[in-house]
């Protein structure tokens, strides 16, 4: 391989910032920081940086729902993100936002070089129209029936049921996902990218060794059915950067967000004197390259090398693409408890677990890969805690009671050592191409092999036998093959390794750090690097993972998903849930003892619902289009007793009253029948 330094800049997709992060999102930034951190040891210059996705339709409504402003909410999720990442020992050089000056800056430019070279053009479109919201629909806000198969509670781009993809206009008998009102056509004008002037391009770098052939050859579809103009404007109201010269039209949030990846260097430039043309220019000579999920090929392999070659930036070296996760061969599901976040995981399980088995599944293909739980448990304890760690904790003790903590002058088995370190060759070009699964195999042959070692010397035999300098040598060489071994392993378990490092008390390892062995060295006293997975672990997990869906969708109720301060949309079913879940719902008879008109809501009104025995509740619901305060007061409702308060920017809501309808005038609050009394329970 060549030793000359090499410039790399690292990306991964942007996590959206409109909701946690789970294990599914991590298999991606896990896959990727580990490919950094191999080339970080091989001593090349490797920056990796991302950032939040903050613009879009979904943030500026889910904003709305919390009542608070989308700066407040992408700024809160920015946080939880960067925990999240952190605690996996995701390392980023930098992590930014969508929403900077350094976007806004860039996007502008963007934009302009395309429009000066004729790649953009203006035209009036008809687009589904929310009348009661008073805003165009994106078509993933739109709902119906597919014109293909029939199949209900479709999406406004795509059925769900039969695959097939169609425009939201021969959708059938359409919804707003939203409000719930039939959409309108109304016109406006829209910004389009001529992906066509392109295509001879796109043809040569698709073709040219910048993918893994499988996205070629997908791609191939694309060219054969005629590239299209490429929508990216949308208009107000929406969350994102104004189109510079053109009121009340914004950019479309697939155009900033891979300029976020510049956007986020940038920063990083800004903050450090690196240079920003050195790696966006249009001669640089760096490596870049993305790390994607193979649902988003089209913007990252199409749209985006288009938009930067028509800017005068330089286009990716490569695209990465991986497949999805699944959990025991199955979707992740909430019902099931494998719809699992990445806080839920780290109160029950150890962030190195994971980074290892997902290291052992994952290849250089698109292919999906899966979690098989009881295969986890059984892999950790077996290969990290069993093979590897086991070493250490064989061979440590004697060096410290035995030779006051003093590796030996000399290597027992210097042939045995040799052959590990020429092991590396193979394993690094597994890093390099990206199959770790291949990588882990190699290092846990070298680790069986280590082992073989030990049992075949029986140190614990030659310490009764006094043996000393015998003894010395062979723990020794069992510790310096440890190092080695987690030296392989410190791209995957970087937290490890720094326990490693500790113990062995040498500095950060590098690559080619790891030939020369430690001799005459001192060492740590060893304490347990890594614990074993337990069952019961798993089981917890699971089991916090299950989600009372009923309360979530009340409580945190996405915009384009369940309530929006009262309209009920037409929904999919979800997923299933088990008898005891929905049990946890405790609805209650209340009687509405006032009702009052919400300052600055237009949907809300301020509900006190008794319970009976002085249990009053302050309730915000969203039904002000259907009741006034007047008709309310003294009526019977149900309610969500059980939920979880809320903070809203008009107050503290303790509940949730139930209703049903389309929406607007057409919204029924549910009604007991005669002789129920405040505070009974609903069975």
């Amino acid at each position: 391989m060549n030793n000359e330094v090499r410039q790399i800049l690292v990306t991964s997709a942007l996590p959206y910032a409109n909701g946690p992060i789970h294990i599914g999102h991590l298999v991606e930034y896990v896959q990727t920081d580990i490919w950094v951190r191999f080339q970080k040891m091989r001593g090349h210059q490797c920056l990796y940086v991302c950032a939040d996705d903050a613009h879009g339709t979904p943030i500026m409504l889910r904003a709305r729902q919390e009542g608070i402003t989308p700066e407040e909410l992408i700024a809160r999720t920015s946080t939880e993100h960067q925990q999240d990442f952190a605690s996996f020992s995701v390392d980023f050089d930098n992590y930014h936002s969508t929403h900077s000056n350094e976007n806004r800056q860039l996007a502008s430019i963007i934009y302009q070089r395309n429009l000066e070279k004729n790649n953009i053009t203006l035209r009036t479109i008809t687009q589904a129209f929310d009348p009661v919201e008073q805003m165009f629909l994106p078509d993933r806000f739109i709902k119906g029936e597919c014109p293909k198969c029939g199949a209900d509670d479709q999406y406004g781009d795509n059925c769900e049921a039969c695959g097939a993809s169609y425009s939201p206009s021969e959708l059938k008998n359409p919804v707003s996902a939203i409000s719930g009102a039939k959409p309108i056509d109304k016109e406006s004008e829209h910004h389009f990218f001529k992906l066509a002037n392109f295509e001879q391009m796109l043809q040569q770098w698709t073709k040219g060794g910048h993918l893994q052939s499988e996205v070629t050859n997908k791609l191939d579809e694309w060219f054969e059915a005629g590239l299209q103009e490429w929508d990216i404007s949308r208009d107000a109201p929406y969350f994102g950067f104004e189109i510079p010269g053109h009121p009340d039209k914004y950019f479309y949030v697939w155009l900033d967000a891979p300029i976020g990846y510049m956007a986020s260097f940038k920063n990083l430039c800004d903050r450090t004197g690196l240079d920003f043309d050195q790696f966006w220019g249009a001669q640089s000579k760096a490596e870049l390259y993305h790390f994607i999920g193979k649902d988003i090929i089209y913007f990252h392999a199409l749209f985006w090398p288009a938009m930067l070659s028509g800017a005068n930036f330089r286009t990716p070296t490569a695209i990465f693409t991986h497949g999805f996760l699944t959990i025991n061969g199955q979707k992740m599901s909430k019902s099931r408890g494998t719809f699992i976040k990445a806080s839920t995981y780290l109160k029950h399980l150890s962030p190195e677990y994971l980074r290892y088995y997902f290291a052992a599944k994952l290849g250089s293909g698109i292919e999906d890969i899966d979690l098989n739980l009881e295969d986890f448990a059984q892999r950790v304890n077996s290969d990290l805690v069993g093979k590897v760690v086991n070493i250490a904790s064989r061979c440590s003790g004697f060096i410290r009671k035995r030779f006051n903590s003093q590796l030996s002058a000399e290597l027992a088995e210097p042939v045995l050592f040799q052959g590990f370190i020429d092991a590396g060759k193979s394993i690094a070009e597994c890093y390099e191409k990206r199959e770790f699964s291949r990588a882990v195999r190699e290092i846990m042959a070298l680790a069986d092999r280590a082992n073989q070692y030990i049992d075949e010397k029986k140190p614990w035999i030659i310490a009764k036998e006094d043996k000393e300098a015998e003894l010395q040598a062979i723990c020794s060489m069992g510790i310096n093959l440890f190092r080695l071994l987690i030296g392989y392993l410190r791209p995957i378990l970087p937290a490890t390794a720094a326990k490693s490092e500790a113990f062995l008390q040498i500095p950060p390892l590098t690559w080619a750090a790891l030939s020369t062995p430690l001799l005459s060295h001192t060492i740590a006293k060893f304490k347990p690097l890594m614990t074993r997975a337990e069952t019961t672990q798993i089981e917890a997990m699971l089991e916090e993972s299950k989600e009372d869906l009923a309360a979530q969708n009340a409580s945190q109720a996405k915009p384009h998903e369940t309530l929006t301060e009262g309209h009920l949309a037409k929904e999919p079913i979800a997923d299933t849930i088990e008898f005891s879940d929905f049990a946890k719902v405790d609805l209650r008879i209340a009687r509405i003892a006032r009702a009052s008109h919400v300052e600055g809501a237009d949907k809300l009104l301020q509900l006190t619902l008794e319970l009976g025995e002085g249990d009053s509740r302050n309730v915000f619901a969203g039904i002000k289009s259907a009741y006034t305060p007047e008709e309310l007061e003294g009526k019977l409702t149900i309610m969500v007793a059980n939920l979880a308060p809320r903070k809203m920017r008009f107050g503290l809501s303790e509940g949730m009253v139930l209703a049903a309808g389309p929406g607007g005038k057409e919204l029924f609050i549910l009604s007991p029948d005669e002789g129920a009394e405040p505070g009974m329970k609903v069975k």
